[in-house]
């Protein structure tokens, strides 16, 4: 996995956030907007590419594995552990969209990180037929550790677009006019090696990788931004409610205008006040020092 890594001001070793992108996107689509501003409050940031995406090495390319890319999460925390100028106790993941979904489980599945931040979260479409309980998460943390994750692709004819104008001739992965506009907009710039194509395979575990599964489990505290009237089928909100309410740790719910895209447009108001309260919920709960007046330039 390759990435970037934003140094703060502040005297190491520092509290840090670990990010990458939801589906298919990459880290300069708006995310590295983000750790800007974390990194202007003092956080350090490790924001990067999903294995097969971007940056990132990985065969075959374009290829989306949930399990893999929570493994992605805790290879991240081995690497920041190597480094002296982290503070090992003080780490938090952050996830949007796809890998918000993958972050929370992660908060539960590896007991490293002490914090949580999710935006739009895809917990899924339905709620899920399985109980959230011990033996369900067992299962689950059984997989992550070093269970099996291969799997077949969900379609035989190839990768799919991700996004399409055109839902009867050229079906694509995301549906929504909003994924369509805001995939060709910033995947379209210069440099950031989007393509507009993805391999989706749910491996045939015994669980499944979901975050409803492990949520009474997640140990730090937790931001959950959920976008109002967001159009994603899979951030059905009945299901990210049910999702927040399993939790046990301590937990902030957060509304955000702009549906499921609107907080990942920059410069927009809704980007400020998404980045500031999710930088005001990471200082605080990372216990970082920092200069308020950060929170809003």
């Amino acid at each position: 996995m390759r990435g970037r890594f934003y140094r703060p001001a502040q005297v190491a070793p520092w509290p840090t956030v670990v990010m990458t992108h939801g589906t298919t996107a990459t880290i300069t689509m708006c995310l590295d907007r983000y750790a800007e501003v974390f990194c202007r409050a003092g956080l350090a940031v490790l924001l990067y590419d999903h294995r097969n995406f971007g940056l990132s090495s990985g065969e075959p390319r374009q290829l989306i594995n949930p399990w893999l890319q929570a493994r992605g999460y805790r290879d991240a925390m081995n690497y920041l552990l190597t480094r002296a100028d982290v503070h090992s106790e003080r780490i938090a993941a952050w996830g949007d969209s796809y890998s918000g979904m993958i972050a929370l489980a992660v908060g539960a599945l590896d007991p490293r990180y002490a914090a949580v931040a999710a935006q739009c979260p895809a917990c899924g479409m339905e709620m899920p037929k399985l109980a959230p309980d011990e033996w369900h998460f067992q299962t689950m943390q059984t997989i992550f550790d070093d269970g099996d994750i291969t799997g077949t692709p969900e379609t035989t004819t190839g990768p799919l677009p991700v996004v399409s104008a055109d839902q009867i001739g050229a079906p694509s992965l995301l549906k929504p006019i909003q994924a369509y506009r805001w995939f060709i907009d910033y995947g379209g710039r210069h440099g950031t090696l989007w393509e507009n194509r993805a391999i989706r395979v749910i491996p045939p575990t015994v669980v499944p990788f979901s975050a409803y599964l492990a949520a009474q489990f997640i140990r730090g505290p937790t931001l959950l931004m959920a976008g109002r009237n967001d159009e994603m089928t899979h951030c059905n909100p009945d299901v990210t409610r049910a999702v927040f309410g399993l939790m046990r740790c301590r937990k902030q719910w957060a509304d955000i205008d702009g549906g499921h895209f609107g907080l990942l447009y920059h410069p927009s108001e809704i980007f400020e006040e998404a980045s500031a309260r999710q930088c005001a919920f990471l200082t605080e709960a990372l216990g970082a020092q920092i200069d308020q007046r950060s929170l809003i330039t």
